[in-house]
């Protein structure tokens, strides 16, 4: 294959990628607690050095690049701002720590505090997922008595309460994405020490996507994507040319 058009091939793949991403992050800008992804990016080795036939660095024409690709993706897992909602059931964490919810066979994470109580009075999650209290019960309400959420996360209902369950890991990159807004440990969890537990009832945590940033990201990623498609155009039709000029001349 011409090494111009395999080069401009792969770019328009990492972008299409990288597109997918950003879109991802725009499509939740007015999602509670959700963390933007970001797409990590390196340069492509030539084939030659992939193949280990020459080392990295090697000044000849085996060594040059081709181009870009998507390596992976991170979180970015800087805290949001807090928008003040008046609704006794949205709380924010204003400081470290995930909220701990009922997965099924696990335990998963999030920092959206929108929650709901369903008939029976469960604390649910937007996705209905069970809140659990930091002894990892569901939490039951009973929806026809006040209650109070305290700034230490002490919810305060049915002449008594539990506090919610907040937790994290020992580090960030022991968390994996698993949709929903939702993440699922690696590791053991840790749960939040009580000095450190800061939650603000009738609060959420804003998206952390900025949208003209990602806005711009977009704009940027498209015309990255539309230039290799161009090339790839102008690669086949030189080919194309070529091609016919040796038919002609034989």
């Amino acid at each position: 294959m011409d090494y111009g058009l395999y080069v401009s091939a792969a770019g328009a793949d990492t972008q299409s990628r990288r597109m997918e991403v950003v879109s991802h992050n725009l499509a939740n800008v007015d999602t509670p607690g959700f963390k933007e992804e970001l797409a990590v990016l390196q340069a492509r080795h030539s084939r030659a050095v992939r193949d280990g036939l020459v080392s990295r660095g090697s000044q000849d024409i085996n060594n040059l690049g081709s181009g870009v690709s998507m390596t992976d993706t991170v979180t970015n897992f800087a805290p949001g701002t807090l928008k003040r909602t008046g609704n006794g059931l949205d709380v924010a964490i204003n400081g470290d720590g995930f909220f701990v919810v009922d997965g099924g066979d696990q335990q998963l994470l999030t920092r959206a505090g929108d929650f709901h109580l369903d008939p029976v009075g469960r604390l649910l999650t937007a996705q209905g997922y069970a809140v659990l209290a930091d002894d990892g019960t569901p939490i039951v309400v009973d929806p026809s008595l006040p209650f109070r959420i305290h700034d230490d996360g002490f919810l305060e209902h049915s002449g008594g309460g539990q506090f919610l369950g907040l937790a994290k890991p020992t580090s960030l990159g022991d968390l994996a994405r698993v949709g929903q807004n939702l993440f699922r440990p690696l590791a053991p969890l840790q749960a939040v020490p009580p000095q450190e537990r800061h939650v603000a009832g009738g609060f959420l945590e804003i998206s952390g996507v900025r949208p003209a940033r990602a806005m711009m990201e977009l704009i940027e990623t498209s015309r990255a994507y539309e230039a290799n498609v161009k090339m790839i155009q102008n690669h086949d039709q030189l080919t194309g040319a070529l091609v016919n000029r040796l038919l002609k001349a034989n």
